[in-house]
């Protein structure tokens, strides 16, 4: 078996032209009948067409298949956009002769044009010629739009003898803040589990991974994650087999975690992966607050692009954040270890030539303690630079 497929998951790819030409943009994913289907999907209030009808095609956990277009995200088209959604579930039907509410749709890229539907039903037939155990890699190529490398990962678990396999793919590099779940994530495994734990082991797993990173501070309306189980192992999870589910919710958070910084890592222009760690905080919901008010302010972004231990902008973030009665005087803030701010103020033992040495690798740790609680969050980020403007300026040209 190969390292990236999961028995009872076939993958077929082809070239449909959506917006790009002689490259594969259409992926179509075939699940074994017996199979569990978990999915998260974006809060972001303009759904895309594909969001609201994977969701409700979904609702069984039995969906046979999953397709997936690249360069058009058919977001903000009206009934237009949700009626060519349903033809092209449609045509998955005709062609393979199942029913169409079992195919889950997942669309990236351009908001506010129309699902070109003639194209997606001309590849279809070429998607379907080459569906294979093994197409993961290319799979995670053709869902690509801004990426600019695929994202894989797997993981094994074994327990007393008995083994699953986890495989997950996913794009995204701008319009990042998923909150669910422009992000798609795709994983599966050959273990056997039943369809609410299984629901409840991808949010868990989301909740920690996909939900923690950020790259603008956007959330895109097409956001989704998510889990398949396909039995086609000896690996049973059940609420009678506590030692097996601990074991694969570790590996599904794991990879979920890999595959959220990747996408940071990948994250439009980024130069630096910038881990923000807020401890010391009374709630988890307040240490996430400060975390991502310091994730999203342009100034410090343009700092962390600078490698400039401009540690004022820093403060001023976590001054701002809307924590309500902070101490200042108790926050510290540390970069890769180098202690910056104390007390209010710059610390004492610290240096302009020690600040500079800390922002100058690619990874870096932003360390603050509020020093009002025992609660932490951490949230993965990047740096703003001058390709991210530039990416964003010519997205549509």
């Amino acid at each position: 078996m190969s390292e990236f497929s999961i028995p009872g998951v076939r993958l077929g790819v082809a070239q449909a032209g959506i917006k790009y030409e002689g490259r594969d943009d259409l992926t179509l994913i075939e699940i074994a009948e017996g199979s569990s289907t978990a999915a998260v999907f974006t809060l972001n209030a303009f759904r895309a067409a594909p969001v609201v009808v994977a969701e409700r095609n979904n609702a069984g956990h039995d969906a046979q298949y999953i397709l997936i277009n690249s360069g058009n995200a058919n977001a903000g088209t009206g009934t237009p956009g949700m009626d060519a959604c349903e033809a092209s579930c449609a045509a998955v039907g005709k062609l393979t002769g199942d029913a169409p509410d079992r195919v889950l749709p997942f669309s990236t890229g351009v908001i506010g044009e129309l699902l070109p539907v003639a194209r997606i039903e001309a590849a279809l037939p070429q998607a379907i010629a080459n569906l294979s155990e093994t197409n993961w890699t290319r799979a995670a190529r053709a869902i690509m739009t801004t990426d600019t490398r695929p994202k894989l990962r797997v993981k094994s678990v074994e327990v007393n003898g008995q083994s699953c396999r986890i495989v997950g793919m996913s794009k995204g590099s701008g319009m990042i803040q998923p909150n669910m779940a422009t992000m798609l994530g795709f994983i599966a495994t050959n273990a056997s589990i039943p369809p609410v734990m299984l629901d409840g082991m991808l949010r868990a797993a989301v909740n920690v991974s996909f939900n923690r990173i950020t790259v603008d501070g956007d959330t895109s309306t097409n956001d989704a994650v998510t889990l398949t189980a396909t039995a086609q192992s000896d690996f049973v999870v059940s609420a009678t087999t506590a030692d097996a589910a601990q074991a694969f919710q570790s590996a599904l958070t794991e990879l979920a975690i890999e595959l959220a910084q990747d996408i940071v890592r990948d994250g439009e222009g980024a130069t630096k992966f910038v881990a923000i760690e807020v401890s010391g905080a009374r709630t988890v919901a307040e240490a996430d607050l400060v975390a991502r008010t310091v994730a999203h302010s342009p100034l410090v972004k343009t700092a962390l692009f600078a490698s400039d231990p401009s540690w004022g902008r820093i403060l001023a973030a976590i001054g701002r954040a809307g924590v309500e009665n902070l101490d200042v005087e108790a926050v510290s803030l540390s970069i890769n270890g180098v202690l910056i701010a104390e007390n209010g103020a710059r610390a004492a033992r610290y240096t302009e030539q020690a600040g500079v040495a800390a922002m100058a690798p690619e990874d870096l740790l932003i360390s603050i303690d509020l020093a009002r609680g025992s609660e932490t969050a951490t949230i993965w980020t990047t740096d703003f630079s001058y390709d991210y403007v530039k990416i964003n300026a010519e997205y549509r040209t």
